[in-house]
């Protein structure tokens, strides 16, 4: 028995570590299996192969949609036997800053309504004031934030909008110089387009996790907007003194907003009645749109024009007839004869969409030219910046009653118009 615990006893100091001594950790190089490294190696060759393969259609493709842009063509008109004005010179014109560039926006509503009413402050009061576009278009979408949230997500949410929006804008956040809110944080060439996107998705991620806070979904779009084209003042200095947006309108400007109107033309609506203009940029459904026959629509127009005032005005530019290249739009014959521009074909046109409320200009002008009335658009587009003539082109009356939708004018220059709904 003695023996028996004696070499148990031994087994386990045998086993045991060395009084004072441990065990140690130590790094030493990894294991390669042979077989697996050479695993590794052919599965990344596949995938190098793989890659080219792939990397070589992208390239093919790409390479075959630059060349696609490139050599991309238009049907446009041949303008070699029109006579048509040789330059805004022919025009009479009515004051107007220089043309300005929106760039890559779908701000035409500002830019051309925003000059247009440059021209009144100069028409009504003789003073030249440069006004911000980017103020109201700040505000409109905010305006549109809130609208969608109201709506539950049905509300429509693209930059684009209407001249009466420029009008609701102002009596509600007032304006401002240009000097005061340029608009953009680095690049004077405006470019919204990270702009519309962040907001676009903003609002799909408000709708799809139904938050549906209307003054904290309007100050989350306020920062966004604040990021790409900054902040506007709550006040500023404007020769001398200080104003708030409101106080500039009412004091410097000083213009009536409710003294404009909006005239339209359809068989949609009853004639001399107000009703919607019935296009996806009138977001909000404005139902205050004067609606007149095409004849006396056309008639008004020219007579304002005619008459010293200058006109805000929309319709479409898609249309082989108007050649930015050129500086002219007017209706060739292989896309309607002239003898059938009339109400039902314009209606026809809208009704298919073939027109549709693309573009806002601000006509400053017109001419008698070869029997034919011909006026001067001051234009923001990029097309209108291509050529002989930058920032103007001709527009002739065939364009204007056919592919025109509607414009704004001071109630003034269609007294008589305006008559006629009392009338009625």
């Amino acid at each position: 028995m003695g023996k028996k615990i004696t070499f148990v006893l031994a087994l386990v100091f045998m086993s045991a570590p060395v009084w004072g001594q441990t065990d140690t950790v130590k790094y030493v190089p990894k294991y390669l299996d042979p077989v697996n490294e050479e695993l590794r190696k052919l599965s990344e060759e596949r995938e190098d192969y793989r890659d080219s393969v792939t990397g070589a259609i992208e390239d093919r493709q790409e390479a075959r949609e630059e060349y696609e842009r490139l050599n991309r063509r238009w049907i446009k008109c041949d303008l070699s036997n029109i006579v048509k004005p040789e330059s805004p010179e022919a025009f009479e014109s009515q004051f107007h800053f220089p043309p300005v560039r929106q760039y890559w926006t779908g701000t035409c509503w500002s830019f051309s309504t925003t000059s247009f009413l440059e021209s009144e402050i100069y028409r009504i009061q003789g003073k030249k004031i440069r006004l911000s576009e980017m103020h109201t278009v700040y505000y409109e979408w905010l305006e549109k934030a809130r609208r969608f949230v109201r709506e539950r997500g049905k509300s429509r949410t693209s930059p684009g909008s209407e001249s009466n929006a420029v009008f609701r804008i102002m009596k509600k956040y007032g304006a401002v110089p240009l000097e005061a809110y340029p608009g953009y944080i680095d690049d004077p060439r405006h470019n919204h387009g990270e702009l519309d996107d962040e907001i676009e998705e903003y609002l799909e991620y408000v709708e799809d996790e139904d938050v549906w806070d209307e003054d904290f979904v309007a100050e989350s779009v306020a920062l966004i907007l604040d990021k790409h084209i900054g902040k506007p003042p709550s006040s500023f200095d404007y020769e001398g003194k200080t104003y708030t947006p409101q106080e500039f309108l009412s004091d410097v400007m000083r213009l009536n907003i409710d003294d404009y109107v909006c005239i339209m033309s359809t068989l949609e609506f009853p004639f001399y009645a107000l009703g919607p203009f019935d296009v996806p940029d009138n977001w909000w459904y404005d139902s205050s749109y004067y609606n007149i026959p095409l004849d006396e629509w056309y008639a008004g127009f020219k007579s304002a024009v005619m008459n010293g005032y200058t006109v805000a005005i929309g319709g479409d530019i898609s249309e082989a007839g108007l050649n930015g290249l050129e500086d002219a739009a007017y209706v060739p014959d292989f896309d309607l004869p002239q003898d059938y521009i009339n109400q039902s074909s314009r209606e026809y046109r809208m009704f298919n969409k073939t027109t549709t409320d693309d573009h806002g200009v601000h006509v400053i002008g017109c001419t008698e030219i070869d029997g034919r009335d011909w006026y001067l658009v001051k234009e923001s587009s990029s097309r209108g910046h291509w050529g002989k003539h930058v920032g103007y082109m001709f527009y002739r009356d065939d364009y204007v009653r056919l592919k025109m939708m509607e414009f704004a004018v001071h109630k003034d220059a269609v007294t008589d118009l305006l008559k006629k709904f009392v009338e009625q």
